[in-house]
């Protein structure tokens, strides 16, 4: 989530909620953007005649989508209207839970009080960033039961937690990294509610303890693994530095070194819209990040080598379906484009 995502009002959730947010299963979809090709390396991730499908509108800014591959669908929230979708190919998109963070009376302490990035643990369970209760919360798929995990470091509450990213190998499996900017916040580093005096990077283990990954980013944001978990990269969504981090990670999950991968100020100068934010990889490394102009293919190598556009800010992406469809939560819409790689899961 970045502080400049949304192009259109709150008042477009009332047409979600009343039912115009799909197109008919299996009806002919429209195409939105295209892709860009920057070098010839991306003929190993998409086809000259790659297509981006529409897959469903309407929503205020589509966040954090996740494949449940038991039960063949995808999970993902609208932040502000706080509300989490399900979308499939038989069934399109519909409510899945509502609210999806804050629960309590009216408020005006929240700018965006919904869940936002969306993973699944080992048990199949859905972990939830969850803006409005400010804390690392888990879903039960089948019963939508939610279960606070953490919401506090030290003592004190965290901002709005908004991406996390799971470890699946070696002792460190089950561990969590997650984001906490203030985006949820009203007010956002101002608000008056904020109690850490710094927007920071965290890693859960598996044990429970909780230990903060960088505690000197403006606004960190989406995160990723390498497939072997060596690396940890974070996007930092701010306008003055809008940068992906690049962390060598040492047995204990922590950073030994970091650096800045891939410098995004070119093309936001450029008027792309959109700053870096969700990301994924594929089993070749290449990394799928959201940035000025959609979602920016780079290699492990740190080399651009095309954009996925769809004409507007791209918030985050995932990959699903048989693993090469990438689905692209972007403004208001929900996109998905056939690639020639395999996603990381």
């Amino acid at each position: 989530m970045t502080p400049t995502r949304r192009s259109i009002t709150l008042g477009a959730s009332a047409a979600v909620l009343a039912g115009g947010l799909s197109m008919p299963a299996h009806a002919a979809r429209p195409t939105v953007g295209s892709i860009r090709r920057l070098s010839p390396a991306l003929d190993a991730v998409a086809a000259p005649d790659a297509k981006i499908e529409q897959l469903a509108d309407g929503f205020v800014w589509s966040e954090g989508p996740v494949w449940v591959k038991d039960g063949g669908y995808l999970v993902f929230s609208d932040v502000p209207a706080n509300t989490m979708y399900r979308w499939s190919e038989a069934d399109g998109a519909s409510v899945f839970l509502k609210p999806s963070g804050y629960d309590g009376p009216p408020t005006t302490v929240f700018r965006e009080p919904g869940s936002n990035g969306l993973a699944l643990d080992a048990a199949g369970d859905l972990l939830v960033c969850d803006h409005g209760n400010r804390s690392l919360s888990k879903v039960d798929l089948k019963t939508r039961k939610k279960t606070i995990l953490l919401d506090r470091y030290q003592g004190k509450r965290f901002n709005s937690p908004n991406d996390l990213v799971v470890a699946w190998k070696g002792a460190l499996a089950g561990a969590i990294y997650f984001t906490d900017p203030p985006y949820g916040l009203e007010g956002m580093n101002a608000s008056p509610i904020k109690e850490m005096a710094f927007n920071g990077v965290y890693l859960r283990r598996p044990d429970g303890s909780v230990a903060v990954v960088d505690d000197k980013l403006t606004f960190p944001n989406g995160l990723a693994l390498t497939p072997d978990e060596k690396r940890l990269y974070i996007s930092v969504s701010d306008p003055d530095g809008p940068v992906i981090m690049a962390y060598d990670l040492g047995p204990d999950g922590l950073p030994l070194k970091s650096k800045v991968f891939f410098d995004a100020m070119a093309l936001h100068k450029a008027g792309g819209p959109g700053l870096p934010d969700g990301m994924c990889l594929d089993t070749e490394g290449r990394l799928y990040a959201t940035g000025p102009g959609g979602v920016l293919v780079i290699t492990p190598a740190g080399e651009l080598i095309g954009i996925i556009e769809t004409g507007q800010a791209v918030a985050n992406c995932a990959f699903g379906e048989d693993g090469s469809t990438l689905f692209l939560t972007s403004n208001h819409t929900l996109a998905r484009v056939r690639l020639k790689t395999t996603g990381l899961v």
